[in-house]
């Protein structure tokens, strides 16, 4: 069965780099935050708090061809009706009933690159920090399913780009198991696009790496979450992610695989 359910720039940009890691890998960890997108926020247990933590152990996500790529990072998940944290998105909401969602929101995107983690052939290259997107987000929910529109830009000044996503959520449920599909696409710029996989004449000539100057892109992605509620406090959730990098992005010198998976697996404590 299918069920629907004024901060300064620096302020951010220090949020950003200090939760950037932690909250990217939250949006495969917090599977019951995608029921609060498809029940329109209402709080999982009116007894609790609506808080929930945990720990969670995260393998891969990157493009980037690194030495390592394996995090074991908190979690955090919050709603009130009126502000959240949900995965890596942090927003307040505008509109929120039963069957429409409008949100602004904030949220790191793109992939952190240090050099000095970077095979050898790519130590030379700048390094690449998080942007820090902000946004706004439109759910719909249907008797079908949840068809969500983002439009965010960064406002950090790190890739001083523009991401627009458009997905579909579902949600099935069978005894203490809820596996949460979801599919999308994402649009990102070039300004995004330059930042994260393009090579500049400068670093071209330092390394030796071909220069890139990639346009906008669209790319397709899969995510598929589950949680198990082992009592009324504790929860088990796994997650998976699998991206499709558009041809703009996986040309890049730096990426390693046009393919992107993540995995998620964690413990979950509910207030």
């Amino acid at each position: 069965m299918i069920t629907f359910m004024p901060f300064s720039q620096s302020y951010l940009k220090a949020l950003a780099t200090t939760t950037g890691i932690a909250l990217l890998a939250l949006s495969s960890s917090i599977t019951h935050a995608q029921s609060a997108i498809l029940v329109g926020g209402a709080p999982i247990d009116s007894n609790k708090y609506g808080v929930s933590v945990g720990l969670n152990v995260l393998a891969g996500g990157s493009p980037y061809e690194m030495d390592s790529n394996f995090s074991i990072l908190p979690s955090l998940f919050y709603d009130n009706n009126k502000f959240y944290v949900r995965g890596s998105e942090l927003g307040a909401y505008l509109t929120n009933s039963q069957d429409t969602e409008v949100a602004a929101f904030f949220q790191p995107a793109g992939y952190a690159f240090k050099p000095e983690d970077a095979k050898e052939s790519l130590r030379g290259l700048d390094e690449r920090e998080w942007s820090g997107m902000m946004g706004v987000s439109y759910l719909k929910r249907t008797a079908i399913g949840g068809f969500r529109g983002k439009l965010s830009t960064d406002v950090l000044g790190n890739s001083k780009g523009t991401l627009a996503q458009l997905a579909y959520l579902a949600k099935w449920q069978k005894g203490d198991w809820t596996v949460y599909p979801s599919v999308g696409v994402e649009w990102a710029d070039d300004k995004f696009n330059d930042h994260y996989y393009g090579v500049s004449a400068k670093e071209a000539a330092a390394t030796g790496v071909a220069t890139y100057n990639p346009d906008s892109s669209i790319s397709p992605y899969v995510n598929i979450n589950a949680n198990y509620d082992i009592n009324d406090d504790w929860a088990v959730f796994l997650g998976q992610n699998v991206g499709f990098l558009a041809s703009e992005q996986a040309d890049s010198p730096m990426v390693d695989n046009s393919t992107t998976y993540r995995t998620t697996l964690g413990l979950l404590y509910k207030f």
